[in-house]
């Protein structure tokens, strides 16, 4: 009899097992958001992943990356003119995944990345969206100073900003590729390169940033869609040809100003503790006449933000600001209270 309970136990776990692998395939189907892609035209990729639905975008999620293969929106210009609603910060762990295949807040703790959204929160018009826009099923290990500078200013922004000015619905795809390691127990990969695809269907134009997830990434012109299929391998199925996929002049304007300005004129630096050779580097750039100010934010730690205003200003002649915030834990997030954050503005 018992030979027969753990027979059945046995067997009942390889049909769990194929169950799950059953689900998970190459083409997803997206039946519940399939209006959020042009056309209701899905991508086609060799990866394996799952489809999840949300409010206001769609993920193609990779379990054994453990983050989106794709992430797709939707916008347009009175979605993101509404009032934004107030930013959550509660990141949660993806309860509709296996167990086995979701990402975990305890993988990113102390990695030294951040959780780089691929839908942005600064997308979102309203608040269960912003709520949504948290999963970690939408986060990529992403380098720190990447992920709050040159992303934010130099491809997310601009990509707002041609929205707005946009005649009709426009369609955002953000993804990661390569593998640069990974993070956590849960061996989270970490992505060589971000992108992010702009199609505007009613110029029948699309362009695609192109970005190392790196903290010294340097802005370089947008690529364009044939470019972008060959390096990702997947086909959005865009109707765009080699005529009409260069991006639009209100991008090249912008570019034409970011262009090797590395994160668009500002940048943080990080400091979880004292480092010498991190602070010597930017006293460096502050006597070659690089920086312009510096602003020193911190939350607890105010001696090593002394310790770093103090150093700064006797061995140049810039004065710094302190400014200290002290954000609220919660039951999903919590901040890293010791931090120093400077945020350096290049000249």
């Amino acid at each position: 009899m018992k030979f027969l309970r753990n027979l059945l136990a046995r067997l009942f776990a390889l049909l769990a097992i194929s169950a799950s692998l059953a689900s998970l395939n190459a083409l997803a189907a997206f039946d519940d958001c399939k209006d959020l892609f042009p056309a209701q035209q899905i991508p086609t990729s060799n990866q394996v992943g799952r489809d999840l639905c949300f409010d206001g975008f769609a993920i193609y999620y990779s379990p054994q990356d453990k983050k989106p293969i794709y992430v797709v929106e939707k916008l347009h210009k009175e979605q993101l003119s509404m009032p934004h609603p107030r930013r959550t910060n509660q990141f949660y762990e993806e309860a509709r995944l296996p167990f086995a295949e979701r990402s975990l807040l305890a993988d990113y703790r102390g990695s030294g990345y951040d959780r780089g959204h691929n839908a942005p929160a600064g997308d979102m018009s309203n608040e269960r969206s912003m709520a949504q826009s948290f999963s970690l099923a939408n986060m990529m290990p992403q380098a720190r100073q990447n992920n709050q500078g040159i992303w934010a200013k130099n491809v997310e922004e601009p990509t707002r900003a041609y929205v707005k000015r946009a005649a009709g619905d426009i369609y955002v795809f953000t993804g990661s590729v390569g593998n640069s390691g990974s993070i956590g127990r849960g061996r989270v990969t970490i992505p060589s390169y971000l992108y992010k695809l702009v199609y505007d269907p009613s110029k029948n134009t699309a362009w695609a940033f192109w970005i190392e997830n790196t903290n010294e990434a340097i802005m370089s012109p947008p690529i364009t869609y044939p470019e972008l299929v060959e390096k990702t391998g997947i086909d959005f199925h865009l109707p765009v040809n080699s005529n009409t996929n260069q991006q639009p002049l209100i991008a090249t304007d912008h570019l034409k100003t970011k262009v090797r300005k590395p994160l668009g004129g500002w940048y943080p630096v990080f400091f979880d503790e004292y480092s010498s050779s991190k602070l010597n580097g930017v006293i460096d750039n502050i006597q070659a006449g690089k920086i312009e100010s510096i602003q020193i934010q911190y939350d607890r730690n105010t001696n090593l933000a002394k310790q770093i205003a103090k150093q700064i200003e006797s061995q140049t002649k810039l004065q710094v600001s302190l400014l200290q915030s002290s954000p609220p834990d919660s039951a999903t997030v919590t901040y890293e209270h010791n931090r120093v954050t400077l945020i350096v503005r290049s000249k």
